[in-house]
């Protein structure tokens, strides 16, 4: 048996990277994938004007090692990304003694689907280039 996860989506903010006690680096995003909204008859709901109405559902990303370096140096909030990796069931007690229960995806791999925005304002940003004042 095997528990792998792919999740295609746009990242909900700017990712977080913490330190544990034994020195690992862990960074973490949240990741919102969406599907059609259908009615009880399986079609695609639409709204006043005609949109597709979709569900969203938001997933925690944990990543570790060199993924996590890639993703906190590169990952930017609303950046369409793929996870590949596993679901991962957490357990613990909080401050108030009250059991607590969590899903997170422990990501193997993140490949970007598109740039960040500060990286696409960066290719749409006019050049500096000399040969532009050059009359000819």
């Amino acid at each position: 048996m095997k528990n792998v996860v792919i999740l295609a989506g746009n990242v909900g903010a700017t990712p977080e990277t913490r330190t544990t006690q034994g020195g690992t680096k862990i960074t973490q995003f949240s990741l919102a994938t969406s599907r059609p909204k259908r009615d009880s008859e399986g079609k695609t709901q639409k709204d006043g004007e005609g949109r597709r109405v979709e569900d969203t559902e938001w997933h925690r990303i944990t990543c570790f090692n060199g993924v996590g370096k890639t993703v906190a140096q590169y990952v930017e909030k609303g950046q369409k990304v793929m996870v590949t990796g596993r679901i991962h069931y957490t357990r613990w007690t909080d401050n108030e003694n009250i059991e607590r229960y969590g899903c997170e995806i422990i990501a193997d791999e993140v490949t970007f689907l598109s740039y960040g925005k500060s990286r696409q304002q960066q290719q749409n940003a006019p050049q500096d280039n000399e040969d532009d004042d050059v009359p000819f």
